[in-house]
């Protein structure tokens, strides 16, 4: 063994460990299958490995296997399309699909997690040899730290008020609150709707986060998450049991109409506040210099 085989196995063991850590199955349930876990796991070691030697290479004036990081770049741009092409096949099966904006950010989040292992690898292994095994550690917690920060990302409660209402019809049509939903003529379909069905308004804190919350992808992630975690009261070739998601052209106020399995005002509220924040669906048009920076709504 020589002096570089400890930070070596230190930096590989420190980058598999975030990636473990950061391959977590929720209540999304993604990803779930083992052969897909042991993909990721395998692609950690790999980008572990890659962010360690890096340090030895550079102190031995190696620089020219610092190219190998690029090759890497474009190995883990692949992973991207895997997870984009699995997700867009399976969501044709979905009873609630993801929406495109929502697989989108999923398979960025896969590629972006290893480049944070490569990260964590390359500081955990600089100091180790530039110190000790003692601030190796220390800056592999900070790493961690900043990778669970990274991970949390916005929540739909930080941008906007949920309040539950009972969907209710005027004549044919289908309303939460004043926020007209979808017209269901048969009486028989009424009666199932309002009798599973539950009524959500989402009201904007600031002018962005209405800009946000209008986006259809970011309505659609909203109507999975629910649905994936009461459940969803439906089945195919049944479209008057779909959950929609309609906005109020005035205010910009979102009504989420669902048909839930398991009807808990305060779980769906719970859930519904935890929805993430799509990357791609966020808007900020108060950023813009002929409007106040963060103006709130009246």
């Amino acid at each position: 063994m020589n002096e570089y085989t400890y930070p070596i196995l230190f930096g590989v063991i420190f980058g598999v460990g975030i990636r473990l850590y950061m391959l977590r199955t929720d209540y999304r349930q993604y990803p779930t299958y083992l052969h897909g876990k042991i993909i990721h796991v395998a692609l950690g070691f790999i980008a572990a490995g890659l962010g360690t030697v890096a340090v030895p290479s550079i102190m031995e004036e190696d620089f020219t296997a610092i190219t190998f990081l690029t090759i890497a770049a474009s190995q883990f741009r692949d992973v991207r399309n895997m997870e984009r092409n699995t997700l867009t096949e399976l969501d044709s099966f979905e009873l609630v699909p993801r929406g495109k904006t929502y697989i989108e950010g999923i398979a960025v989040a896969f590629e972006s997690r290893n480049y944070l292992v490569i990260f964590t690898s390359f500081f955990s292994t600089f100091a180790y040899l530039a110190f000790n095994m003692w601030v190796g550690i220390v800056v592999g917690i900070v790493c961690l730290l900043i990778c669970k920060k990274l991970m949390a990302g916005g929540k739909l409660k930080d941008i906007v008020d949920i309040e539950y209402v009972e969907p209710h019809f005027k004549d044919a049509g289908l309303h939460v609150d004043d926020i007209y939903i979808m017209n269901i003529g048969l009486p028989a379909r009424q009666e199932e709707i309002l009798k599973y069905g539950m009524g959500f308004i989402l009201k904007p804190k600031t002018f962005n986060a209405r800009a946000t919350i209008a986006n259809l992808g970011q309505r659609q992630a909203i109507l999975h998450d629910i649905s994936t975690a009461l459940g969803v009261t439906r089945d195919s070739g049944t479209p008057a049991l779909v959950p929609l998601a309609k906005r109020d052209l005035n205010d910009g106020r979102v009504g989420i109409f669902v048909l839930p399995q398991e009807k808990d005002i305060e779980k769906a509220i719970g859930v519904l506040g935890n929805v993430p924040t799509l990357e791609n669906a966020i808007r900020m048009p108060t950023e813009r210099d002929v409007n106040k920076k963060g103006r709130p709504l009246k």
